[in-house]
């Protein structure tokens, strides 16, 4: 087998303790000849790349040779599968063992002697090695042992959920989508067909933009996420997956014949939003047949729990009882997936322990086929989780618990998935919706990016900001794989990342922003570590901007936008710093400005207090409500609004943002790198499930309607900065300086400058 090693001039090794400025022979150690000035530039940047390990993953590399080595670049969160590193690392000698650490930049290698791994010291430092059309420059240092434990975290498959591979034959795949005409149009003949073109219906048009769908029997109804039992299509199921239905009955999967057919067709990159179909359109058991290639599908638990599932090509899922009507199913939109190394192998792997760590490997996405077949539901559904059901709603909420401030870092992990990392995933469409016009402090900032600058957007929401500038490379990454795929669908670069782990190389951005971010970590550390992963990315010389929620919503005599009076009272707006700016809802319940107890919770034995919208701040660590709009279709807004920024982007200019006359805070908070969770609320107003928005199957991604029941709340963690605390917090990061630090509209912000090591 060939290396993938490539532009690799040098034949030497570089140790930290030889300062000679000599090249030194590995085997006899002598110091033959003066090291050139590549040779040089190479010990320079393999000594860094040690500093930063140590400094970033506190992996502290040996002195002497060792039989072990951590290869920097060479990891997962660099694009470098298992088997491109081993087709290098084994050309050097008996590999023992290859640790890739899932999302990292990095990974460790242990040689069956010590002789190989000064070899592969000596070849490979400084070399480039060719990940399909990229190259990364690998630099290997020496360790002692590999302390980095594997988390071999075994997580069982939802209950009701069973994978069954190779289901079809690889004659039948190619039967079935022969089956499938993708050009006939909408309502001809065998199904109905919505294409990303400009002849079909407006809003299934925006809905599915960049995926192909095709129904078959009955048609899912984009407008009311529902279908019409009484309108069924001319014709029912193809002919060709008749055989395979009745096989799912005779091996007992099914029970009764599906009549209701959705065929997808996903692109390598795209995916779809966390969602569980809809329970008053379809009976219990839901088929979902996958054809060409492989993904990766991750089931959640509205308590927080991730379960990814490796669906390989010509592979059945069934989905019954809670995985059916409690687990949303979602695919996030990426061109890799990291699969156990077995799965590309052989198709005996069960595919639920995807979080083995020693053995994960990059599979790159192809074009997928998705059938999912069901059964249409004549009567109302009268399942046993009624919070996720639309037939039924959601109960009546308990008197609402506050949680307490974390006193651990599990609790603070805690807190931030229950209060920051669910909600918006459930709020994503309608948070996306009153996100619109860029602010314009931002957008001056992004203005003086020299052009051709790469730009990194840490929790870039719905991706306003990561067309701003077209003259710069701009990715943006945010916690919400569901805002992701918004960004995705308006045409931008974005990934599914946490803001305190993003899985880029050190130094490679020109300039990061922080828009609204950092207020929802529940800690300093967290806060601390957040700032220092931006300059993490930042190279010398390169800027950050960040912003958050000030405790002072009055600075200098003036009134943010937030705390604007009306007719002398204070103007009440549901969704606080992020939403859109409306009345009220519930004037009865509020008086000279204030709502009723019930809305407002002071803290008490450390617990969290609930914000009262548009009211000065009394506590720094609060809840802050988010409500949905009552009966609004959540996607149909987001759709409409990512038609109109699409078509602007390319228009975009920073002229334009900068002479906006909308301030910061009628749109404040306007991007998040987290989805926050929903709390309790009081016994006067619905609190929304995370099952309780159903979203319906491999492809139909819209919210149900909420049209009778009272808008859901849902309770956001912030932690709002006092004057100088930001500047404070950016102080404690060593290589940066605040170049400026200013109150724009209700929100506190610093520009740092990444300094050049002396």
């Amino acid at each position: 087998m060939t290396t993938a090693i490539i532009c690799q001039p040098q034949h030497y090794v570089f140790h930290p303790d030889n300062a000679t400025g000599r090249t030194m022979d590995p085997v006899n150690n002598v110091t033959p000849m003066r090291k050139s000035k590549e040779e040089k530039k190479v010990f320079r940047k393999q000594l860094k790349s040690s500093h930063t390990l140590l400094k970033h993953e506190g992996i502290r590399t040996a002195q002497q040779p060792t039989k072990s080595l951590v290869v920097a670049n060479g990891g997962l969160g660099n694009g470098v599968s298992r088997e491109e590193l081993c087709a290098a690392l084994n050309e050097m000698g008996e590999v023992e063992t290859l640790l890739m650490p899932p999302h990292k930049p990095y990974a460790f290698v242990t040689y069956r002697s010590q002789e190989s791994a000064q070899k592969a010291h000596f070849h490979l430092n400084g070399g480039k090695l060719m990940c399909g059309e990229n190259g990364v420059t690998l630099y290997l240092s020496f360790i002692d042992s590999v302390s980095h434990e594997e988390e071999s975290v075994f997580a069982p498959l939802p209950d009701g959920l069973l994978l069954v591979e190779d289901f079809v034959s690889a004659e039948e795949e190619v039967q079935l989508m022969a089956a499938i005409d993708w050009s006939s149009s909408n309502d001809e003949v065998i199904g109905a067909c919505v294409f990303d073109t400009e002849n079909i219906n407006q809003l299934s048009q925006k809905a599915l933009k960049h995926r192909r769908v095709k129904h078959f029997g009955f048609e899912f109804r984009y407008d009311n996420n529902n279908v019409d039992k009484d309108e069924p299509l001319p014709a029912g199921l193809p002919d060709v997956c008749l055989p395979l239905l009745e096989r799912c009955i005779k091996d007992g999967y099914i029970d009764i014949m599906p009549d209701q057919l959705t065929v997808n067709q996903y692109q390598s990159g795209q995916g779809i939003p966390p969602h569980v179909d809809t329970h008053s359109a379809f009976e219990d058991t839901l088929l979902s047949l996958s054809l060409g290639a492989r993904t990766v599908m991750e089931f959640r638990h509205p308590d927080g729990r991730v379960v990814p599932v490796v669906l390989p090509g010509r592979s059945l899922l069934v989905m019954k009882g809670e995985s059916r009507y409690l687990w949303t199913h979602g695919i996030t939109p990426r061109k890799f997936d990291m699969v156990p190394v077995c799965d590309l192998k052989s198709s005996t792997h069960s595919g639920h322990d995807l979080e083995t760590n020693g053995s994960l490997t990059l599979s790159k996405r192809g074009t997928r086929t998705s059938f999912t077949f069901r059964k249409i539901r004549p009567e109302p559904c009268r399942c046993a989780f009624p919070s996720a059901c639309d037939s039924q709603g959601p109960p009546a909420p308990l008197p609402p618990s506050p949680p307490a401030l974390p006193s651990c870092p599990s609790d603070a992990a805690r807190l931030e998935q229950e209060f920051v990392h669910q909600v918006y995933d459930a709020i994503a469409y309608h948070f996306s919706s009153t996100r619109h016009s860029p602010w314009p402090r931002v957008c001056h900032f992004l203005s003086t990016l020299t052009p051709g600058s790469v730009l990194v957007d840490v929790g870039c929401g719905n991706g306003k900001y990561l067309g701003v500038n077209p003259e710069i490379t701009a990715v943006g990454c945010d916690r919400s794989s569901a805002l992701v795929q918004i960004c995705a669908d308006r045409g931008f670069n974005a990934f599914v990342s946490d803001a305190l782990s993003v899985p880029l190389r050190t130094a490679s951005c020109d300039a990061c922003i922080s828009i609204a971010v950092i207020h929802h970590l529940s800690t300093q550390e967290r806060r601390l570590a957040a700032v220092r992963e931006l300059v993490r990315l930042l190279k010398p010389g390169g800027r950050a901007l960040i912003y958050v929620w000030a405790f002072e919503q009055e600075h200098n005599k003036q009134k943010s936008k937030y705390l604007k009076d009306h007719n002398g009272k204070q103007n009440l707006i549901k969704n606080t710093s992020e939403g859109s700016q409306e009345p009220c809802e519930y004037p009865s319940k509020c008086s000279d400005g204030a709502c009723t107890p019930t809305d407002y919770m002071p803290v008490t034995d450390g617990k969290l207090s609930v914000h009262t919208n548009r009211t000065a701040f009394n506590t720094q660590d609060l809840l802050v409500p988010w409500h949905l709009k009552e009966g609004k279709r959540q996607e149909e807004k987001v759709s409409e609004d990512t038609g109109k920024n699409k078509r602007k982007s390319n228009k975009a200019s920073v002229n334009s943002c900068l002479s906006s006359s909308e301030s910061p805070q009628s749109d404040s908070s306007p991007s998040v790198d987290c989805s926050l969770s929903r709390s309790g609320t009081n016994t006067s107003k619905t609190t929304h499930s995370l099952g309780s928005n159903p979203l319906s199957s491999d492809g139909n991604t819209h919210p149900s309607k909420l049209e009778t029941s009272p808008a859901p709340v849902f309770h956001r963690f912030y932690h709002v900065f006092q004057q100088g605390e930001l500047e404070q917090l950016c102080a404690q990061v060593s290589q940066v300086k605040v170049l400026r630090s200013y109150h724009d509209q209700g929100n506190w912000c610093v520009i740092l400058l990444k300094e050049e090591l002396h």
